[in-house]
């Protein structure tokens, strides 16, 4: 198997090593005298086999740290049986520290406790059997060359375990903080559209069937009337324009001409000057919250344009009850075959009142109950419910 291209500052790092071992022999500095009784091996050519050998471990520090570790052991015991080499002992210390930092999390934490117990035993043992002070260094040298390095890896890999689960933490939070603003934008451009088929549709229906009436019906008074629910509409659905586009000017400030349980009655009125024959009963009730009043009467606002797009000949009731913390919203319409014009529908306002009534946490049901056609919305009173 060939191994990995090393890393081109590795590659730095063992020339630079090699360079300098190869200098220092060169010069005749080492480490130990050729009389000093562990040097099994003096002069110059048996302190370059583990220079040679270090300095290739170093190619591998990042690569392959084990296997750098493991060969460079080797090769640091070999030097202790020779004059030794400072450069030798130097890169030894950074395959120490490029294993801990480097290497796998198990390896890591069994470098240090190895490095440790080694630093400890090479304390405790050479003065145990020599009784001087002096072989107390031979643990402080141990501690320098094996333990340091190895201490050093593991606090450099922890702060830079942190600064990547920082980093994660930074990105994930700007992913959540993107996937709220297209939620946000989505929920928003949601709401637009409902308001804008809500405030429109009412108004453009109501002209498309009176126009239709009028292409149809050659009569000269019909085409007065038609032509005078027309221009109704299309004043009232320029106003309802105006106020969207105020919404969307001013942001999430809602304009003062919010539409309220109040303006039922007008809108029966509207509802009525287009042709259909409209009861309301809207009872009694208490303060209504905001979102829960416009909610109510966009949902009957909905359901009159369905009814006049939609229903046949026949009375259209509009009931409203406030009861036990909830307000019921109910439209009744007659169901069944129809003579005469219809405006064509696309099925979102249905889709716009079951999301109103979602939104406040609320239920609504459409559809045939016998010989009418209802729509039944209930809204929980609760304050601060969000539009």
């Amino acid at each position: 198997m060939a191994l990995p291209r090393p890393h081109r500052f590795d590659v730095y790092i063992a020339a630079g090593g090699l360079l300098g071992g190869l200098l220092l022999v060169g010069i005749g500095l080492g480490t130990r005298p050729s009389s000093d009784p562990i040097t099994l091996f003096d002069g110059p050519w048996p302190v370059l086999v583990p220079l040679t050998v270090l300095a290739g471990c170093e190619l591998l520090r990042r690569t392959a740290p084990r296997t750098a570790l493991l060969t460079g052991t080797a090769a640091i015991c070999a030097d202790l049986v020779t004059q030794g080499n400072l450069a030798t002992i130097l890169m030894f210390t950074d395959v120490v520290y490029a294993a801990v930092l480097y290497g796998p999390l198990a390896s890591a934490r069994r470098i240090q406790w190895i490095t440790g117990l080694l630093t400890v035993a090479g304390t405790l043992v050479p003065f145990a059997v020599w009784r001087v002070p002096e072989a107390l260094l031979i643990g402080v040298v141990v501690g320098v060359v094996a333990y340091g390095p190895a201490a050093t890896g593991w606090i450099v890999r922890n702060h830079r375990d942190a600064a990547e689960a920082a980093r994660l933490r930074a990105e994930q939070t700007a992913l959540l903080a993107e996937m709220d603003r297209t939620q946000a934008v989505t929920a928003e451009r949601a709401r637009m559209a409902r308001e804008l088929h809500d405030m429109v549709a009412n108004h453009l229906s109501a002209i498309a069937i009176h126009s239709t009436a009028a292409l149809s019906i050659d009569d000269p008074a019909t085409s007065r009337e038609a032509l005078s629910v027309i221009r109704e509409n299309s004043v009232d659905g320029l106003a309802e324009m105006r106020r969207l586009i105020g919404i969307l000017r001013d942001g999430d400030r809602e304009p003062s001409a919010v539409p309220t349980l109040d303006g039922l009655a007008a809108l029966v009125d509207g509802a009525r000057a287009n042709g259909l024959d409209v009861a309301l009963d809207a009872g009694h009730h208490d303060a209504v919250p905001a979102p829960v009043e416009l909610a109510a009467y966009r949902i009957v606002q909905e359901s009159l344009t369905n009814a006049l797009k939609h229903a046949c000949p026949g009375r259209v009731s509009v009931s409203l009850v406030q009861r036990d913390g909830e307000l019921t919203v109910a439209v009744s319409s007659p169901y069944g075959d129809r003579d005469g014009p219809r405006a064509p529908g696309s099925g979102a306002g249905l889709v716009g009142m079951r999301e109103r009534a979602a939104l406040l946490g609320g239920t609504f049901d459409a559809g045939p109950d016998g010989p009418h056609w209802t729509v039944r919305a209930t809204l929980p009173l609760r304050e601060g419910v969000p539009e």
